[in-house]
């Protein structure tokens, strides 16, 4: 009997597992979460870097209250009956700290339309306050106080440019460029940068023509003082530290120019900083919405 083949029977199919959709749905959903847990993250990313942005913007205000009660003594406002201005504003900007600062940290989260509408009245009073100052600046009127005319009106006033230019002696205005020039050349010290009340009250005018000894002490020329061309400023003008062109024209014009510009300062640093701290609380307040929206 023949003897029958070796057959070696195939291996068995291999057999795919079949998918199980209980472990697909567990990964759709792990995806997901991580997903908006990202989103999530992002989200307190972008409003806690307004929130800080907002904050640190907001310190400048502090600043310009240290500016503007400091410069009220320094320029001798205090003379003019200006305090009670001054103060107020410099109130105001503290309240307005306090408002967009405590609105930022306690009404944000919970109640983001109630800290939007906190937020934005001070700061629109602001913004007319700083349009106000500017607007002030160009008015032709003797009757609004802190105006250049009202100021002129009042250093008119002989008794009171008196005492105002002994407040100016007072602040060492013009000994302070004294010492701070003492080492400089003729040709340095012209090309130095002065001030309103340095240029008009501590040296002589430009049309007279003195040479330049140091900052306090200029030599005249030969002119008479009869001559009609010469600026009644140059005869005014003393070498004596006490006197120099305290009683000048020029001092005058130049304390009215530091005035004005003080002023109008102020109004552009309201203005901007309304605007931008608006524009940023808004940015603030979208980026807590989206973010209670996802969440």
């Amino acid at each position: 009997m023949a003897d029958e083949p070796n057959i070696t029977p195939p291996p068995p199919a291999e057999t795919e597992p079949t998918p199980d959709p209980e472990n697909n749905t567990q990964t759709k959903q792990d995806k997901g979460s991580k997903k908006n847990i990202f989103k999530d993250l992002k989200v307190k990313h972008v409003t806690g870097i307004l929130s800080l942005v907002s904050f640190v913007f907001s310190l400048p205000i502090l600043a310009s209250v240290t500016w503007l009660l400091y410069m009220k003594s320094y320029d001798c406002e205090w003379l003019f009956k200006l305090p009670r201005l001054q103060i107020g504003i410099s109130v105001g900007l503290i309240l307005v700290f306090l408002v967009c600062n405590g609105a930022l940290l306690f009404l944000r989260a919970r109640w983001p339309m109630v800290a939007i509408i906190v937020v934005t009245v001070p700061l629109t009073l602001m913004f007319t306050v700083g349009l106000a100052l500017l607007g002030s600046n160009s008015l032709e009127s003797r009757r609004v106080p802190a105006t250049p005319l009202w100021f002129k009106m009042k250093v008119d006033d002989d008794g009171l440019w008196n005492n105002l230019k002994g407040c100016i002696y007072d602040v060492h205005v013009c000994q302070d460029l004294a010492a701070s020039s003492m080492p400089l050349k003729p040709s340095d010290f012209n090309k130095k940068k002065l001030s309103y009340v340095e240029s008009g009250c501590c040296t002589p005018p430009e049309e007279c023509h003195m040479r330049y000894v140091n900052a306090t002490f200029w030599e005249k020329d030969d002119t008479p003082a009869t001559d009609p061309s010469v600026n009644a400023d140059c005869n005014a003008w003393k070498n004596d530290r006490d006197v120099l062109c305290y009683d000048c024209q020029s001092c005058k014009q130049g304390y009215v120019k530091a005035l004005k510009s003080k002023w109008s300062k102020l109004g552009v640093f309201l203005v901007s900083m309304a605007v931008f701290l608006i524009a940023c609380h808004m940015a603030l307040f979208l980026a807590t919405m989206w973010e209670i929206h996802c969440t």
